[in-house]
């Protein structure tokens, strides 16, 4: 139903800019800033690839956001990063 009201690039920052990262960490700006000390447009490559890891179960990954699978599932998207055509 969104879609026929919102492009999907809209609906995408909505949720971004909502999304739960943790705790009270509410949106993409809070999330860079509590676990990497950046705006979000300073994110590199891998430290946006583990905010994206953590959100399926922010609040597990919260407690080890450097934890073995983070950093490999990280390194799985920065590594196909290349490939996406963006819309």
């Amino acid at each position: 139903m969104l879609e026929t009201l919102l492009g999907k690039q809209r609906i995408l920052e909505i949720y971004l800019n909502n999304v739960e990262w943790g705790e009270g960490i509410f949106g993409a700006q809070a999330a860079a800033r509590h676990y990497f000390r950046v705006d979000a447009a300073r994110l590199s490559p891998l430290q946006a690839a583990r905010l994206a890891v953590m959100l399926p179960a922010p609040k597990r990954f919260e407690k080890r956001p450097g934890s073995a699978y983070v950093a490999g599932r990280a390194a799985t998207i920065v590594a196909r990063m290349g490939a996406v055509e963006l819309p």
